[in-house]
């Protein structure tokens, strides 16, 4: 693989006792790249050990404090340019990630023709889409449109400049840190891109109904507090998902079962036809982008079904706002076979 163009990039892993899920992270790093931290919160088997064994730059955060994945893509970007002082750019990836060949090339080679873009992404992929109709729902709702976009996900290439004018990650931010940023990125004018090239490959190990739920839950929890954070600019951010959770999870169908007793049960038929209608026209959306119908009827499913978990998501940020509590992670996550095992290491 050549290194032309790698010189000054570095490459940023974060997780937590991932197992065989972080191997395969790390070995996927290009080999011309040795600018590498992993950002361990707390492995109890052999991950740090592991990163270690590769001579990869490990940073242990403090678990005194409240562990956000922001506040530990901010420490493997910091201890990066420590290190590294003249790193530009850096790619972000979750542990359970698995890089694709030749896309930190393609990605740098963007920034290079393109200094005004702060974030380049690429198509994330489900490594098991078939063995769960949840897995299946991630790698779907991952497949976005190809061009200018408002936001990345948790993997991306950074652009170094733009990333210290734009104060970092939010570190207080328990989930949805990724658009926070992008949000204050374009409002400093700088561009975000999602090229048509395979990024990562990710690994989900989502099998249950009620992992799913939580996961909607941590959305709406991320809504909730974009929303409040930049829902009065032009943009308008978070506030139309922050409705949306509101309206299907909640008024809607608390307004239809109240007013059953006196309509007969009519007020729930009209519940339902209002819920066919929604789901029909985000079926039609998704065949309109050119996914199979099957496709498309199951991202439609899943997006109104999430509705009443994002709700709750929302409720409880206000609630943790209004009473100031602390805001804590809404794990979804399963945990790898090597932990679930009992193995423990280094």
């Amino acid at each position: 693989m050549s290194g032309e163009g790698l010189e000054s990039v570095g490459v940023v892993v974060i997780g937590r006792n991932e197992g065989e899920r972080l191997e395969r992270c790390l070995r996927s790093v290009p080999a011309a790249i040795d600018r590498i931290a992993y950002v361990d919160s707390g492995s109890t088997d052999d991950s740090v050990g592991f990163a270690r064994s590769l001579g990869v730059l490990v940073v242990e955060l403090d678990l005194s404090i409240p562990f956000t994945a922001a506040r530990a893509r901010n420490a493997g970007i910091a201890a990066l340019i420590e290190r590294w002082p003249d790193t530009a750019s850096v790619q972000v990836v979750d542990g359970d990630c698995e890089i694709v060949d030749g896309w930190i090339e393609q990605a740098a080679r963007h920034f290079s023709d393109h200094p005004k873009c702060a974030v380049v992404c690429g198509r994330r992929r489900e490594r098991f889409p078939e063995s769960s109709i949840y897995n299946r729902i991630i790698d779907l709702e991952w497949d976005t449109p190809v061009g200018p976009a408002r936001s990345c996900g948790g993997d991306a290439l950074l652009r170094r400049a733009a990333l210290e004018e734009a104060g970092w990650y939010r570190e207080s931010m328990i989930a949805g840190e990724e658009p926070e940023l992008c949000y204050r990125l374009r409002r400093l004018g700088w561009s975000v891109v999602r090229l048509d090239a395979e990024m990562t490959v990710h690994d989900a190990a989502m099998s249950r109904f009620g992992q799913f739920l939580k996961r909607a839950k941590r959305a709406g929890h991320a809504y909730a507090e974009s929303a409040a954070l930049h829902g009065r600019g032009s943009e308008r951010f978070g506030v139309k998902q922050v409705r949306s959770a509101v309206l299907w999870g909640g008024l809607l169908p608390i307004a239809a079962v109240a007013a059953a007793w006196w309509t007969a049960g009519l007020s729930v038929l009209a519940f339902a036809a209002i819920l066919l209608v929604q789901y029909r026209r985000i079926r039609r959306r998704g065949m309109q982008r050119g996914r199979p119908a099957r496709h498309a009827s199951l991202v439609a499913a899943a997006t109104l079904a999430s509705k009443p978990a994002q709700l709750s998501g929302v409720v409880l940020y206000w609630f943790r706002r209004l009473t100031g509590r602390r805001s804590r992670l809404i794990e979804y996550k399963a945990p790898s076979k090597r932990e679930r095992s009992g193995v423990a290491g280094g």
